[in-house]
Formats: C-alpha cells, sequence, structure tokens
C-alpha cells in the first residue's frame, strides 16, 4: 500500500495503494482565517453560507499547518511555504480544532442542509481522529517517521506534475529546502521512547531519502534552472545542507534514538476503538469485528487451498503460489509489463458493463520516487480535482529492483509482480479501483468529498474491484487468476485480524508473522515480518477487507431494494459518485431509511 502523504485522521486526496505507508503530517505555524482557499473545482451542492464559510476555514487551517498537503491538493498559494514539526506548532494546531469542532457543533445546532449534514459528519470524525492522534496518542512525540517521511514528500509534490513552470517550481522547491532542516532538529527535539518498530522504519527511510535528494531532486534542477546559474546555485546550497542533515540523522537515529526505543505501540482496545469510530464511521463491539474478520479470513483460506490444487494437483498451497511467480517479468521489462495490463483491463470493464468510465485519459506507469520505496510495490498517485489543467498528470507507480541488490533479492521482488498478481495490482491501482476513483472526483458535489476520502471506502473499494473482476469472469476462469486474487485477499485478511490482536490482544510482531502471514497467507518470512510490522505505525490496516465486506453488505441490500431495476453497473456509478465517505454515509444516500447493519 502506498501513501506517501496522509492527512494524519482520514487521507487527502492523493496516493494511494495496496501496502501505503502512513506519514503523519505534523506541520506548520497555525494560522485561521476566513478566507477561501478556493481551487479549480465548482461547487455544485446546495450549501448553507455559514457551513461553506466553515468549510473553507477547516480547509485554510490544514494547509496553513501543513504546506506539504496544500500543495499535493492544488492549491499552490502555499507552495512558498514549509510545514514546522516544531511542539510549539501542534500545539496550537490542537488548540485550533477544538475550537474547529466547537464550531461545527454549533453550526449543527443551528440547522443545515441534509447535504451538509453528510459533509459535517465527514468533517467532525476527520477533527476528532486528529485530535485523537495529537493529543490521546501523541505520535509526533512516539513516531520519528512522521519527521523523516514529511521530507521527501514536501519537495515531491513541487517536482512530479507540471502545474508550473519548472523554473517557477524550482524556486518553491529551494524555499522549501530550507525549512527541512529545522524539520529534523524537531525531531530529535521532540520524539522519545518510540516503540523501535517506528525507529527502524525511520532509519530506512531517512536512508533512502539521500538518493532522492542527492540525485533525483539534482537532476531535475539542473534541468529546472536552464541557463539560470544563479537558481541553480541557490538551489544546490540549499540542497548540500538538507542531504548533510539527512545523512547526519541515520546515525543519529542508529546510535541514540534507537536504544532509547523501548515504547509501546499497542494502542488498546478503546483507542483502536475510538480511531475505527473517527476514521471510518464503524461503531460496533470489537469483538465482533474481529469475529467478522476471522471467519473471512478462514473462508478465504479454504478458497484458495482449493484454488491452489487446481493450479499445481499434488502440490502444498504454497508450492502451487510459486509456481505462478515463475511466470515474472524481467528488470527490464518490469514498467512495460505493467503498461500493458492497464488497457487491456480497461477494455475489459468497457465489454463487460462494469462501470461507467468517465474519461479516456490513462495514467503514466513510472518508478516509485526511492523515498517512497519502503515496503511499497506499486501505487496509485492521482492529483486533486483542484489541481491546474497543466498539472492533471495521474502516476502508476511500480518499484523497480535496485541496482546495488543480489540477484537473489532482484529475482524475488521480481517474483512479486508475477503475471497473474500483476494483473490484479492493476485492477487495484487503476482500472477499476483508485484511478477510476480519482476520474470521478471532479463530479463529487462538494469540496469535502473532493478533498477528503476515507480508507474502508477507497481501500475497500480498490480491493472489492479485485473479487468482483474475477467473479465477472475476469482472466476467463484461469485458475491461475483466481488463485492471485485470494492470495491478495488472503494478505488482507491477515492484516485485519493481526492488527486488531496486536493492538488489543497482546499479539507481538514476530508472532503475527508467524501466526498469520507465514501460515495463513503463504508469505516468505522477510516479507511477513515486514507485514506484521506495518500493523504497528498502521493499526487500523483492516480497512481493506472492512471496506470490502460492507461494499458487498450495501451491494446485495441494494439490489435488494431496486429488484429486476438492478444492474451492477448502476451500483457501481452510484457508489464512486458520493466521493469517499465512510461507507455508513454512502448507506444514508443510496438507501434512504434503511436501518440495516453496514456488515
Amino acid at each position: 500500500m502506498r501513501v506517501p502523504f496522509r492527512a494524519p485522521s482520514r487521507a487527502v486526496m492523493g496516493v494511494v495503494g495496496g501496502a501505503a505507508l502512513l506519514v503523519l503530517s505534523l506541520a506548520a505555524c497555525e494560522r485561521v482565517n476566513l478566507s477561501s482557499s478556493k481551487g479549480g473545482a465548482t461547487e455544485t451542492a446546495a450549501s448553507t453560507p455559514a457551513f461553506t464559510a466553515f468549510v473553507d476555514t477547516y480547509f485554510d487551517s490544514l494547509f496553513a499547518f501543513s504546506p506539504t498537503q496544500a500543495t499535493a491538493l492544488g492549491f499552490h498559494q502555499y507552495d512558498d511555504r514549509v510545514d514546522d514539526l516544531s511542539a510549539d506548532a501542534v500545539t496550537r494546531r490542537i488548540a485550533t480544532l477544538k475550537l474547529l469542532l466547537a464550531r461545527l457543533d454549533s453550526l449543527r445546532s443551528a440547522g443545515i442542509t441534509a447535504q451538509d449534514s453528510v459533509d459535517a459528519a465527514m468533517l467532525e470524525g476527520t477533527i476528532r481522529s486528529e485530535l485523537q492522534d495529537k493529543e490521546v496518542l501523541q505520535n509526533w512525540k512516539h513516531n520519528p517517521f512522521g519527521y523523516v517521511g514529511v521530507a521527501g514528500n514536501t519537495i515531491d509534490v513541487l517536482m512530479k506534475r507540471n502545474y508550473a513552470p519548472a523554473a517557477q517550481r524550482l524556486k518553491s522547491v529551494t524555499t522549501r529546502l530550507h525549512g527541512i532542516p529545522p524539520m529534523f532538529a524537531a525531531m530529535e527535539a521532540n520524539v522519545d521512547n518510540p516503540p523501535k518498530e517506528f525507529t527502524d522504519l525511520a532509519i530506512l527511510v531517512a536512508a533512502g531519502s539521500v538518493d532522492f535528494f542527492q540525485h533525483d531532486l539534482a537532476n531535475w534542477a539542473k534541468e529546472a534552472a536552464g541557463t539560470d546559474t544563479s537558481a541553480l546555485r541557490s538551489f544546490t546550497q540549499a540542497n548540500d545542507s538538507v542531504i548533510a542533515v539527512i545523512r547526519a540523522s541515520v546515525p543519529w537515529l542508529k546510535k541514540n534514538l534507537l536504544p532509547r526505543s523501548k515504547g509501546t505501540f499497542v494502542l488498546g482496545a478503546k483507542n483502536f476503538s475510538d480511531k475505527l469510530k473517527y476514521d471510518e464511521m464503524l461503531d460496533m463491539p470489537l469483538d465482533r469485528v474481529l469475529a467478522i474478520g476471522e471467519a473471512n479470513l478462514e473462508k478465504d483460506y479454504k478458497a484458495f487451498v482449493e484454488t491452489a490444487k487446481l493450479v499445481a494437483p499434488g502440490k502444498s498451497p504454497a508450492e502451487a503460489m510459486a509456481s505462478l511467480q515463475a511466470d515474472h517479468p524481467s528488470a527490464d521489462s518490469l514498467l512495460p509489463s505493467a503498461n500493458a495490463t492497464v488497457a487491456r483491463i480497461r477494455q475489459f470493464l468497457v465489454d463487460h458493463k462494469i462501470i461507467d468510465i468517465p474519461s479516456t485519459a490513462m495514467p503514466i506507469v513510472k518508478e516509485t520516487p526511492v523515498f517512497m520505496r519502503t515496503g511499497i510495490f506499486a501505487a496509485m498517485d492521482t492529483p486533486s480535482p483542484y489541481e491546474t489543467p497543466e498539472g492533471k498528470q495521474a502516476f502508476y507507480y511500480v518499484t523497480p529492483v535496485e541496482k546495488d541488490w543480489s540477484a537473489k533479492r532482484v529475482e524475488e521482488h521480481l517474483r512479486l509482480f508475477n503475471r497473474p498478481v500483476m494483473d490484479i495490482i492493476t485492477v487495484h491501482e487503476v482500472f477499476p479501483g483508485h484511478y477510476v476513483q480519482f476520474l470521478y472526483a471532479p463530479q463529487y458535489p462538494t469540496k469535502t468529498r473532493k478533498l477528503l476520502y476515507v480508507n474502508s471506502n477507497v481501500e475497500g473499494w480498490a480491493h472489492y474491484g479485485e473479487q468482483m473482476m474475477v467473479e465477472e469472469g475476469f482472466g476467463l476462469g484461469d485458475p491461475k487468476i483466481h488463485l492471485a486474487q485470494l492470495s491478495e485477499a488472503l494478505l488482507r485478511d491477515c492484516r485485519y485480524v493481526a492488527g486488531i490482536k496486536e493492538h488489543t490482544q497482546g499479539l507481538t510482531v514476530q508472532q503475527a508473522s508467524d501466526q498469520y502471514f507465514v501460515n495463513k497467507c503463504f508469505q516468505l518470512p522477510a516479507n511477513a515480518y515486514e507485514e506484521a510490522r506495518r500493523g504497528a505505525y498502521d493499526p487500523t490496516y483492516l480497512y481493506y477487507t472492512l471496506g470490502k465486506l460492507m461494499i458487498y453488505k450495501l451491494r446485495d441490500d441494494y439490489r435488494r431494494v431496486h429488484g429486476d431495476t438492478y444492474s451492477l453497473r448502476e451500483f457501481h456509478d452510484d457508489f464512486v459518485k458520493q466521493g469517499g465517505l465512510p461507507i455508513p454515509l454512502i448507506r444514508k444516500i443510496l438507501l434512504p431509511g434503511d436501518t440495516s447493519s453496514v456488515l
């Protein structure tokens, strides 16, 4: 999964995918004002003026706190500002969030439209989730990755899209480079006694970021500067300082912070339940949530074992999966092979009337940026509806092999991109998954829905798409495609169960790796451990399976209500047009008056 930058609670529209890393946005000096952060999309839904002003105020406050997110969302008046990760900035942000929450409560009490009520519920969860992150969990004190990860993101969002001339963007890059050393100073000042798992991850990301600044960024800057030697000199001085700071951070993380990394990542049952309620609008007893996940894991496990017998008769399920992996691209053909899947799978959607596709535009397949590659195999990076027409490039990232890898590691990496699995990855990331939702985003009826989404919707939709496509005939009944789909389902099922148990039942990362990711979803030990460790810093990564199950339940209820007029395509169209809302809210829109359970 695959998210280089996210809001601390719910995600902003941007990079999404199957193995995302959670980057906490601990950012800029807090300034709240009533001026509107208006952009390129048009509001169409009726709204009360007071609520419209509140929405603008909320996003203005978020963008002032995190200019990186503003740039990622197409609000380029913030490009010359730098995220402030200091303790004072976080303290001001907490105070602002409390004021915003009180103001939202007042607006709702005074009466708002039905459309506003939907957005108000979305915003309340977003605010409460960020408050939980900063005030209750205090990740800014316990997660060095929340600092290290911002450095590459704040520059990458200026580089990758052509929303303005490169020379203009280079000036913004140089300005932001000056703000990166204080980010690392804030990390050293703020972070104490983190979990070892968090520090280990920060070390990997910091080490990988050096190459991004030293090579990727420096090469881009030379081209962007052109004949302007003064601009290039200013950039180089600032970039050299950043490279030195990041290089110095690696031994600090290893020798200073790592020995002090004795904290626990465990949320506990209450915090875990609260996080589900705020992030995904799921208010259900945790034992019931776990029981649903365990039942789905067993169902998919049995299906995997039976399908494996068709793929490799007489062999074990693990051997059957290994037989799929033999059909993989070379290092040189990795990106072309991924690109070849895109048009073919899009045509399947058209031919089988799966969903209306509102554009003929296609994503650009390219290598995953260096600083994003830790734990990421593929990702979809889409621009905001508020991005300028010149900056509308959408990127389908695929992580290549590294030049310094051994032949064994190269082979293991490429085996993960075997043909059947590559098809399922493209279904998830592009058609009908994340990319199709992006294509619908300009139609979303409000600013809130254009800018915010929840993971159980977006990741749930992409994961639902994997299973739905096979059910609708994708792969022509090839058991290898079905096995690939089930392998992805098992991985998400194991995340579901392991995440809850790691945070509420004392399951260790190593136990989660052995009991679930190795034994239940047939991961190699090294990959299994990385998956289990992700549960430490992305605790509710059950949202893939959770969202898929909620969408299937919604689809069943939708079909029951519509009877003979039901069509799969109309359900899909109706679902994606609502934006990335919590699925309980989408149920209220698509099934007014329905009181059925969400699961």
